[in-house]
């Protein structure tokens, strides 16, 4: 394991790092065509068979391998990943490192519970039954995942499916296709060292186009989607032909609340630069929206004006005191500058930032500059669209039901905070607010335990992450057996044993046998029994 880092960094260490930032040339890479990934489907499909039969322990034992071989070589992960997509140190040791270790530790100590069988209950016509649950792998899935995590969106996925017993095609971002080389072959290289095939992780990078193939194969049993609502619907009609499942994430404009009975506002001022700025914004589950009762709002902006014009950008990897990275590209910064200007010429104040940052020693790094725009409101396009960017929202509301009434006025619910002392408040905010998860005077640490992850409405639909995520990748199998075979079994009444010989004598067997098992009093009960006894 610990030579996984060899050739692939071998080139990396032995240059200096400016010849590898953003907009620098990392690798060449030939796209994957359909016919390599109906090859990347068979190896992954013929080595599942043999997976499929392992024990608990040994796909615990595969998933410890590669936490200790991460806890051993976060420098090296985090370099990959911010050579590929930018983010800072910081940004990929909370986004990346700790969650996917947080995943691996919660599936080795709770996946086997969230998998096993499941007894179910039974009724009075079926007590001489036992019912379960099963969830049994499902062959070959999928992912299609987004460039902003490059290691954890990668990894996450094959953590789940190599437990649950199936085999996965991970398809990366051709953004972030070089660091997916080396991400894959840590759970590769974990497989081979516990002796088994590491053919049941296969990683490809194809032109969207190609795409299609995959995602509309015969062979493959689920698709985990993260990424856009326009390629989202590309993704399920693609699916949809060979009637393929489909978890959808897709992102959100995330609201976070704060009541005016805060205790420690620079305390959840900082908490929520984290939210805003963490990767330079691009984050499903940043803060895009911070809504503020009107008593705290003018602290509040006053607190978040002066830490976000300190904030520094560059590269981590020559500087430690930058702040945030570059973005994956410059492609969304005409779009950001309008919607900035757009909501400026209906009001609002730009106070910080607001336009893309020409970095003096990085010129052609793709740099925004972090942005505090107050005053908005609920009907300009930048409250409405997802921006994805470093870009500091505030709104202001007049009541606590007029903040969830902001907080509810975008296509997205994805994810939301809410930061207050009052329990009853808080929980009024958690029960009305619409989104898929909540975190209660915090940010995220919905996914920091573990909890199912996804939204509702625009930002999609599906879960990953938990018990419901591990079981959302598996076949549910419910299984009805008896209890006390040697003594008790079904027969087939008679009167309605095939073929019927008398109609009447059947229909009245059958009521009998409705009100003995759900009949409301004894006396309906014995009365159906009777029916039952006569007319057999």
């Amino acid at each position: 394991m610990e030579r996984l880092a060899g050739q692939f960094m071998l080139d990396l260490f032995d240059r200096p790092y400016r010849e590898l930032f953003p907009s620098k040339l990392l690798a060449n890479f030939n796209p994957t065509t359909s016919d390599g990934i109906d090859r990347a489907i068979a190896k992954a499909k013929e080595a599942q068979v043999k997976w499929a039969k392992t024990t608990w322990g040994q796909r615990r034992r595969v998933l410890k391998t590669m936490l200790r071989y991460i806890l051993r070589n976060q420098d090296t992960i985090a370099t990959v990943a911010c050579l590929d997509s930018g983010k800072t140190k910081v940004d990929a040791s909370f986004g990346e490192i700790l969650v996917t270790a947080e995943k691996l530790k919660w599936t080795i100590q709770h996946g086997e519970k969230a998998l096993r069988s499941e007894r179910r209950p039974s009724n009075f016509l079926m007590m001489y039954k036992y019912n379960e649950v099963r969830w049994e792998p499902l062959g070959v899935v999928a992912a299609c995942v987004s460039w902003n995590y490059p290691f954890h969106n990668l990894i996450g996925p094959i953590i789940s499916t190599l437990f649950t017993g199936s085999a996965i095609i991970v398809k990366a971002s051709e953004r972030t296709a070089w660091s997916s080389q080396y991400f894959s072959s840590i759970a590769r290289a974990s497989l081979a060292a516990c002796g088994h095939s590491p053919q049941l992780v296969q990683s490809i990078v194809c032109w969207p186009q190609t795409a299609n193939h995959l995602t509309s194969h015969p062979d493959i049993g689920h698709i985990t989607f993260i990424g856009s609502r326009p390629v989202a619907h590309s993704v399920c009609a693609s699916a949809a032909k060979s009637l393929t499942p489909v978890c959808v994430e897709l992102g959100g404009k995330d609201p976070a609340i704060i009541l005016d009975d805060v205790k420690n506002l620079p305390k959840v001022a900082s908490i929520l630069m984290r939210g805003v700025f963490q990767s330079a914004g691009q984050n499903c589950i940043g803060i895009e929206r911070i809504i503020t009762l009107k008593a705290i709002y003018p602290q509040l902006v006053s607190l978040l004006e002066t830490r976000i014009k300190t904030l520094r950008l560059g590269s981590t990897l020559e500087d430690p005191e930058v702040d945030v990275g570059a973005m994956i590209s410059a492609e969304s910064f005409p779009r950001l500058e309008a919607l900035i200007a757009e909501a400026v010429s209906q009001g609002a104040r730009l106070l910080v930032g607001g336009k893309r940052y020409l970095h003096p020693t990085y010129p052609k790094g793709h740099y925004f500059s972090p942005t505090l725009l107050v005053d908005v409101l609920p009907s300009m396009r930048i409250a409405q669209e997802e921006c994805f960017g470093p870009i500091c929202l505030l709104m202001r509301a007049d009541s606590l039901p007029s903040a969830i009434t902001l907080a509810n006025s975008t296509m997205y619910a994805l994810g939301a905070s809410v930061f207050g002392s009052s329990t009853k408040d808080l929980d009024i905010v958690v029960a009305n607010v619409k989104a898929g998860m909540v975190s209660v005077n915090d940010f995220a640490v919905y996914y920091a335990v573990q909890l199912p992850f996804g939204g509702v409405g625009g930002s999609g639909y599906g879960r990953f992450a938990g018990e419901e995520g591990l079981r959302a990748i598996c076949n549910t199998k419910s299984v009805c057996r008896d209890r006390f075979p040697a003594w008790i079994n079904t027969a087939i009444p008679g009167a309605v044993d095939y073929p019927i010989n008398n109609a009447g004598r059947a229909w009245e067997v059958c009521k009998g046998v409705v009100g003995l098992g759900y009949g409301e009093r004894m006396g309906e009960r014995i009365s159906a029994l009777w029916n039952i006894v006569s007319y057999s």
